[in-house]
């Protein structure tokens, strides 16, 4: 399957960026992934519904490997993916009078 973006990122670009805040985003983004209330399955299939609505392809990679990785099943991300489907359209459907009102 071809995608649109490039599977491949740029490494060059963390230059730009400051090294500390990166460390600080990357050690926080891992202490929401460690077991809590949820555990980590959970998390991750949670993760996969947001990363659609967020359609970043790398995220929804790398969290679909991690539900799987964690027991998730390919129904059950199927499911969640349905979910983040359902919700995306809901905005539009809520908002569908706005550009009629005009």
């Amino acid at each position: 399957m071809d995608y649109h973006y490039s599977k491949e990122r740029d490494p060059e670009v963390n230059k730009y960026f400051d090294k500390d805040v990166m460390r600080a985003w990357a050690d926080w983004n891992r202490k929401v992934f460690e077991p809590g209330k949820l555990d980590k399955k959970t998390k991750e299939l949670v993760a996969i519904a947001c990363t659609y609505m967020t359609r970043c392809p790398w995220c929804i990679e790398g969290h679909a490997k991690a539900a799987i990785k964690e027991g998730a099943t390919k129904e059950e991300i199927a499911e969640v993916i349905q979910i983040a489907m359902a919700l995306s359209s809901g905005a539009p459907v809520a908002h569908r009078n706005f550009a009629l009102d005009v």
